[in-house]
């Protein structure tokens, strides 16, 4: 096992100073390209990210470290970002993001107090029970995955105009 709370808290960290130096300035044309019909662009994958500090890391850290008998997480909607979407800039996202997450962080801090209750458990609705250390993990995994699809999809714009490097380009390999 690879987990250390250190860390992941270095990743967790970055990831909104990483969107905030990647993303904002950026014109409208890098923000809302995607890949397709029902992908993200990376404005909405923002969105995303707002929305999992709002609902579900810290809802289920509670869940399952907090002493209670019920240990099953609370709903989380992942597509609520594209079902009720924010009208807000990217810079006003990312800034949400920003304190959102500095939140969050201080609060796991005061929650987690020794290395024991990493074993501890809830109970996820897809996957059953789940340690603390798997979804801490999964928190700092998911923040690259996401970083990773923004870099992805903005790579994919400009597929056709890079001509024949594009087999040299790995963000562009299907």
């Amino acid at each position: 096992m690879n987990f250390n709370l250190k860390e992941a808290f270095e990743i967790l960290e970055r990831t909104p100073q990483t969107l905030e130096s990647f993303l904002t300035g950026l014109s409208d044309n890098w923000l809302e390209c995607n890949e397709g019909e029902e992908t993200w662009n990376p404005a909405q994958v923002v969105d995303h990210l707002i929305e999992c500090e709002k609902s579900n890391w810290l809802p289920r850290i509670r869940t399952i470290v907090e002493k209670t008998e019920n240990k099953v997480f609370p709903p989380f909607d992942r597509h609520s970002h594209i079902t009720r979407p924010s009208n807000t800039s990217i810079t006003q996202k990312v800034d949400e993001f920003k304190r959102l997450r500095g939140q969050n962080i201080e609060k796991v801090k005061e929650l987690i107090q020794s290395d024991a209750q990493f074993d501890l458990t809830g109970e996820h609705p897809a996957f059953g029970e789940v340690k603390l250390r798997e979804l801490l993990s999964t928190w700092v995994v998911h923040d690259l995955t996401h970083i990773s699809q923004i870099v992805r999809v903005m790579s994919e714009r400009y597929r056709e105009d890079v001509g024949p490097w594009e087999e040299y380009l790995g963000v562009l390999k299907s």
